[in-house]
């Protein structure tokens, strides 16, 4: 099939928060932007699924500085955090909450008509703005939506799934991707590329975002030549819902309940458990989450544990009436999915929510790549080994106004360029457009073998022998894999959608992977049961880069370390 030709200013890849805002941003300076998604625009990602709080240092209702904020973000990265890019996270938060304000997204405020704010686990202070406890980030996404649609400038393009960028002379000008709906390759000409395409939960069998965060944005980025950071960080949200089973509500939907009554966690024996693990809780919502990840998986490895391998949340010390003030309507769809708190404990389990690392970038949101930029959670460096709570949704509203405009700048100063020719992105366009024979195991099997064995080995928990365990059979499958998506092109045709996603998902693993081989020891979100402390020497990050085949892994003394040493 001839390509689709598309040519624009600034591409950006991905339509959840970080992306929207990075092309209103970048349309503000006058620029032609495609928004381009492989699901409905404004849909998919992980900001319309967030249902809970944003951190951001307002100081409405409570005396608070971006400084604050910044502390606490940089000691949950466990001294991994790139203190610049935290820095441009804590203090263009305010900024952008406000302007979300005055876009009328309707943050909840307090009786003198200040935005109110709830205390987060690892924040000093009532820090996290919110609009409903269980409506966040629809709202958010909402809002974002609106002002796009007014926006001038701004193409919007979904069903459509990028499989290779196109560098040219040393710069990124463009990508190739498959039209889902005629399987047409499609060739864009771009003057900047903004990757907005958030983590890389798929990797895992019980995730908390939308499906289709199989880190993309990464493989992506590697491919083009730019460099990623961090990947063995990968955040489990301690209590998703794992029993009896629930239907319309979210798996992470307890932490409000926590933040607003409390909430004991309990293991099988209906004991109180995480005194254990150096936290010990009061009813208070106090531990961090990768600390009550460990606690959890630790009581059920011990025999502890519920009947479906978790723990028990419990409420019933709360009572009927607190419930109903501070949840009716939820309470309701509980009641209508069997569940009355006041009767009975929920069972919960760690489950894959976020991802720390991601695209090495400075605080423009530049890469290695020359007009490659990135936003939100394909972005490293902020977080370091753990992400403070609250700080996802903040993310992705700086970082894809910082993308949006340095893309704008970046454009400016190159003056235009010509439009790409197929011989430009023939590599790529050729893959869209080649087939192969169906394998005897389809596709969407073989992305599930790779979500198991990721749970398995490279979960909150890992060992050496588990992990070069995940190594080789990684190996193995990108061999199945073979080079060419099964079958031919042609509308919808899910087995070649999933072919591209298992060729990012398995170079994503991998990096994952490797980097959690590498690093000797247990810090934040990264825990290694045979190097069980936290090491000053492992006081730095750890970068990899694509060499051929091959993945290329450097570890060098990071920003924090950097200023510490010279303080000394």
């Amino acid at each position: 099939m001839d390509p689709i030709k598309l040519e624009t200013d600034v591409l950006v890849i991905g339509a959840g928060g970080a992306g929207i805002y990075a092309a209103i941003e970048a349309a503000r300076a006058g620029n032609r932007v495609l928004l381009a998604d492989r699901s409905l625009i404004g849909r998919g990602g992980a900001t319309v699924m967030a249902m809970m709080t944003v951190a951001v240092a307002l100081a409405d209702a409570a005396p608070d500085a971006p400084e604050f904020h910044l502390a606490d973000t940089l000691a949950s990265g466990r001294s991994l955090s790139d203190p610049e890019m935290a820095r441009l996270l804590c203090e263009e938060g305010p900024d952008r909450i406000r302007e979300m304000d005055d876009w009328g997204v309707g943050w909840a405020r307090d009786d003198s008509g200040a935005i109110t704010s709830a205390h987060a686990p690892g924040h000093d202070r009532p820090r996290c703005v919110y609009v409903d406890f269980l409506n966040t980030g629809p709202a958010v996404s909402k809002t974002l939506r609106k002002v796009l649609n007014r926006a001038d400038g701004i193409t919007r393009v979904g069903d459509l799934q990028i499989v290779d960028l196109v560098v040219k002379d040393g710069a990124a000008a463009g990508a190739v991707g498959v039209d889902i709906a005629s399987g047409r390759p499609v060739l864009i000409s771009a003057g900047a590329t903004v990757l907005a395409t958030g983590g890389l939960t798929r990797l895992y069998r019980r995730s908390s975002a939308s499906s289709n965060m199989g880190g993309d944005g990464y493989a992506l980025a590697l491919r083009a030549g730019a460099e990623l950071i961090d990947m063995e960080f990968v955040q489990f949200f301690p209590i998703g819902h794992l029993a009896p089973r629930l239907i319309g509500l979210d798996p992470i939907m307890w932490d409000p309940f926590r933040y607003k009554l409390g909430g004991l966690l309990l293991n099988g024996e209906m004991q109180p458990f995480t005194d254990r693990y150096g936290a010990p809780e009061d009813g208070r919502y106090v531990i961090t989450r990768d600390t009550a990840t460990y606690a959890i998986l630790k009581e059920v490895e011990a025999g502890r544990g519920t009947p479906h391998g978790g723990a028990y949340l419990s409420f019933a010390h709360v009572g009927r009436e607190a419930l109903e003030a501070a949840f009716g309507p939820v309470i309701k769809k509980l009641a209508a999915n069997g569940i009355d708190l006041t009767e009975m404990p929920v069972e919960v389990a760690p489950i894959a929510h976020y991802h720390m690392g991601g695209v090495k970038a400075d605080p423009l949101m530049e890469t290695a790549v020359p007009g490659l930029l990135v936003a939100g959670e394909a972005v490293g460096g902020a977080n370091g080994a753990n992400r403070l709570s609250g700080n996802a949704i903040t993310e992705a509203l700086v970082f894809g106004h910082r993308a949006g405009r340095s893309a704008a700048e970046f454009v400016a100063s190159r003056g235009g360029q010509a439009p790409l020719q197929e011989s430009d992105a023939a590599t790529a366009l050729d893959l869209v457009s080649a087939s192969a024979a169906p394998s005897n195991d389809n596709v969407a099997n073989q992305v599930a073998a790779l979500q198991e064995l990721m749970t398995r080995d490279v979960g909150p928990f890992r060992t050496e022998a588990g992990l070069k365990r995940a190594l080789t059979a990684l190996g193995r499958m990108a061999e199945d894999l073979g080079d060419a998506p099964p079958g031919r092109p042609g509308p919808f045709t899910p087995e070649r959608t999933d072919w591209f996603d298992l060729r990012n998902m398995l170079l994503v693993a991998r990096a994952v992977t490797t980097a959690a081989l590498s690093r000797t020891e247990s810090r934040g979100a990264h825990q290694r049961e045979d190097f069980p402390g936290q090491l000053d020497e492992w006081t730095c990050n750890q970068a990899i880069a694509l060499e051929g085949d091959a993945l290329r892994i450097a570890v060098a003394q990071n920003a924090a370390a950097k200023l510490k040493a010279a303080s000394a």
